[in-house]
């Protein structure tokens, strides 16, 4: 498997019924660009980022709105703790790592991987913890053998303190088997918890006066909605556009529907957007007191779990 650099992570929320949860730390030595932190570490769920942490703002963040809800347990405390222990640690193992590989000069970046994925339909579940350096795979862990493998000569030595270790590697066992799909389960709930309160907002949009009107829904979960446009009082089809489906950064929905008609038209007979979500409908009858129009810049917006063991120091 190849390392690849990141800082930021999007991955549009799809349905499966395969789970990830990952933590990704990052650290980085040498002249950076200015805003990039020396350490950072992002923990996703499903492709979705749900904290955040660096060098820099030196504290952990929520990244989605249920995720506040544990921002405020003393877990949290203790999760942002471990980051500042981890920061110092890389800074250690990446001056070990330039040494090893005889390097003098220029950036360099030590990362690692690790988390659980896990299937709701089979219960299937399997762990994964990857370490890379300057984009390249170093070392990971392999489970069923209960051993680190080297991906490069450098990383023998590595490997040969953390596989002397053997309570600790039966510790990272456990943890990947049990202790990391129930924090994915954990957090799969609160998500689902939270966004089934999820109704959509719906909002009349208009560049300016002679423009389309947009019937606009969003932040609604789940994905299933209808959203049709009714002239006084029967489906009206003709000169409407209904755009695809799109997701939010926090797991709900976006969808769009165009209604192309000529102000007189729509003063002179009702139009109104109707959306249905989970058996609820709501009208929005268009009118002009009920457009939102921003003329001069309108835009259409279109656990964390660590694992319980400390983070290693290279040697």
């Amino acid at each position: 498997m190849k390392f690849f650099f990141v800082f930021f992570i999007y991955v549009p929320f799809v349905y499966s019924e395969l789970h990830t949860f990952m933590t990704t730390y990052t650290g980085i030595n040498g002249q950076t660009f200015e805003g990039i932190p020396e350490f950072s570490a992002v923990t996703t769920l499903d492709g979705q980022q749900i904290d955040y942490y660096d060098s820099e703002i030196k504290k952990l963040i929520p990244r989605q709105d249920w995720m506040k809800y544990y921002a405020a347990t003393d877990g949290w405390k203790v999760d942002s703790e471990i980051r500042e222990q981890v920061q110092n640690i890389y800074k250690n193992n990446i001056q070990v790592l330039i040494n090893r590989f005889n390097q003098t000069r220029g950036v360099h970046t030590y990362q690692r991987m690790y988390g659980c994925e896990w299937d709701n339909e089979t219960e299937d579940s399997h762990g994964f913890d990857w370490y890379g350096y300057d984009g390249e795979d170093y070392v990971s862990l392999d489970l069923k053998e209960l051993r680190y493998i080297a991906a490069v000569a450098q990383g023998i030595i590595t490997i040969m303190k953390w596989d002397n270790n053997r309570a600790q590697l039966q510790l990272l066992q456990q943890y990947y088997r049990h202790e990391c799909v129930d924090w994915l389960k954990k957090f799969l709930t609160m998500r689902k918890v939270d966004s089934e309160r999820r109704a959509p907002e719906v909002s009349l949009l208009q560049k300016d006066p002679s423009s389309p009107v947009v019937c606009h829904a969003t932040g609604f979960y789940p994905s299933a909605v209808t959203i049709t446009w009714v002239r006084n009082g029967q489906e009206h089809h003709e000169n409407v556009e209904v755009e695809e489906k799109l997701p939010n950064e926090d797991g709900t929905f976006q969808k769009t529907v165009i209604l192309n008609v000529h102000p007189d038209d729509w003063k002179k007979d009702q139009f109104v957007c109707v959306v249905e979500h989970k058996g609820k409908t709501i009208r929005k009858i268009l009118t002009e007191d009920k457009i939102k129009s921003n003329r001069n810049n309108w835009k259409m917006n279109q656990h964390f779990c660590v694992a319980e063991h400390k983070e290693k120091t290279i040697q």
